[in-house]
């Protein structure tokens, strides 16, 4: 068992924290758009794809690095302990493994290319009106017509939808309610497709959310939405098996975020609780009901870090999906829960300059929050371990 990095790792990690060390005298700043304003943060998306972060999952033979998830990992943990995060990097992300692990030839060179160099952003479209936690139940359409298919649907809490280029979207080439018939099981009939966010007959209409930095979430309407049969990922009704196999990548790395905020919040709960005198001009950080607090979530913050890029690891190494399964969603899990602790501990610590706007902690908790129920819910991850790993009978 090894935990220490190899040395490209170490050097992607210096090369992440020198360029976001240029973005330091403006974060502030960059953080009000961000949370306030909803701003996306592309000069950020820009320098992390310009030292290569982006090509981490993308073969050499279509311009990436090949470097791994893990180094992605570092690198959102790197930005995490800087304050920042950026949803459409960890979409874009697992969006990137699902097509180098089961796209064509001819949809991989189309692609990978420009999602390396970060010329091309990518949104996910799953969840419907009617099927949440339950992808089985979709009902959006695609009906194959000649030399394209057809959408036909809705889906919402897409993020991103009006910055992302394309959107990996997930759609049933045969209905649920032919599935019985067809003697096929639940997870059958689904198929995957890259659509331009442009394309015609795509409606977006916003939906007044907080939570995901820079961010908008959107609810679509597909109408005899043309997608070039080419661009379908994987084949025909076997889009299941190619989803479930990548999901992976954004539990991962919603948890490398989530541990480097952690960092980022404790260390500014601890600035604070240096500087500020209540008692006998003892600093607030010498009482062990603000000190005890801070120290405990560091440990869980190494805890859940650990967890985290043990996952990457087991992903890179392509071992067995169920174990990169466990891994994934413990380390989302413990990541998540560890960042929001770390959110209410850092406001508790500022007390009432813990709500202030000014001070900026109170986005964090609205941020952190999202992580519990996005991109999985904390009970369906409960559900998974307990089905999955501790043998217990299904829910």
């Amino acid at each position: 068992m090894d935990y220490s990095l190899n040395e490209e790792q170490r050097m992607l990690k210096k090369t992440v924290a020198d360029v976001l060390g240029r973005f330091e005298p403006k974060r502030e700043q960059m953080q009000r758009e961000i949370f306030k304003e909803k701003k996306f943060p592309r000069d950020l998306w820009n320098a992390m794809a310009e030292i290569g972060v982006m090509g981490c999952l993308v073969p050499e033979e279509y311009e990436g690095n090949n470097m791994g998830l893990l180094p992605f990992a570092l690198a959102m943990d790197e930005m995490g302990s800087r304050g920042f995060g950026n949803a459409l990097m960890v979409v874009t992300a697992m969006d990137t493994a699902c097509i180098v692990r089961n796209a064509s030839e001819d949809v991989k060179k189309r692609y990978l290319p420009d999602i390396a160099s970060g010329n091309s952003m990518f949104c996910f479209a799953i969840t419907e009106p009617d099927a949440g936690s339950n992808a089985f139940r979709i009902a959006t359409q695609a009906t194959h017509n000649g030399s394209v298919y057809k959408l036909n649907g809705q889906k919402v809490f897409i993020t991103g939808a009006d910055v992302a280029d394309y959107m990996l979207v997930v759609a049933r080439t045969t209905p649920y309610e032919d599935l019985k018939d067809k003697g096929l099981a639940k997870g059958a009939g689904m198929s995957l497709f890259i659509v331009d966010t442009k394309a015609k007959g795509i409606e977006m209409r916003t939906i007044p959310t907080r939570g995901i930095e820079g961010m908008t979430q959107w609810h679509l309407f597909f109408d005899d939405v043309e997608v070039p049969a080419e661009d379908l990922v994987g084949e025909p009704d076997q889009g299941a098996t190619a989803l479930f196999n990548s999901l992976n990548t954004e539990r991962i790395l919603a948890g490398a975020i989530a541990v480097g905020t952690s960092d980022y919040l404790i260390r500014r709960a601890v600035e604070y609780a240096n500087e500020r005198k209540v008692f006998e001009g003892r600093p607030i950080g010498s009482y062990q009901a603000i000190s005890h607090p801070l120290a405990e979530l560091k440990a869980h913050t190494e805890a859940a870090r650990l967890m985290t890029y043990q996952a990457a690891q087991a992903f890179d190494l392509d071992d067995d999906p169920a174990d990169v399964g466990a891994k994934a969603n413990m380390a989302k899990y413990l990541a998540a829960e560890v960042a929001i602790g770390a959110a209410d501990q850092a406001i508790e610590t500022l007390g009432g300059y813990g709500f202030s706007e000014e001070y900026g902690i109170i986005y964090f908790w609205e941020n952190m929050r999202l992580l519990r129920t996005a991109p999985v819910t904390k009970e369906m991850i409960l559900n998974f371990i307990a089905e999955r790993v501790l043998g217990l009978p299904r829910a």
